[in-house]
């Protein structure tokens, strides 16, 4: 899934967060070694949490091109786990009423 950083990239002193979307779109946050991690609504939300995680050092954002989805304890907005859900819920409902139409 999310491989390390080489070290030729980015120095071991400064903290690397993946920055992305999951399969229900929801921004993925996830310090590179797996220390930290978070679920958000919005991309500026991600971004500000990896900053404050990385104090006062800062920190390298990485933005992987594909989905990927949180692998460890959501530190980020702790509603929005129950917006997935309902989220995946309504498109499952959407489904079988479309399904039920085509019969």
């Amino acid at each position: 899934m999310l491989k390390p950083l080489d070290p030729d990239v980015v120095s071991a002193s400064i903290p690397a967060f993946f920055i992305g979307r999951n399969a229900a779109g929801l921004w993925v946050v996830r310090e590179a070694n797996g220390r930290i991690g978070g679920l958000f609504l919005l991309k500026s939300s991600a971004v500000d949490f990896a900053n404050r995680q990385s104090k006062l050092a800062r920190c390298a954002l990485v933005f992987p091109t594909g989905i990927f989805e949180l692998d460890i304890e959501n530190r980020g907005n702790p509603l929005i786990v129950l917006a997935a859900r309902l989220l995946e819920g309504a498109k499952r409902l959407a489904a079988l009423v479309a399904a039920r139409r085509q019969t």
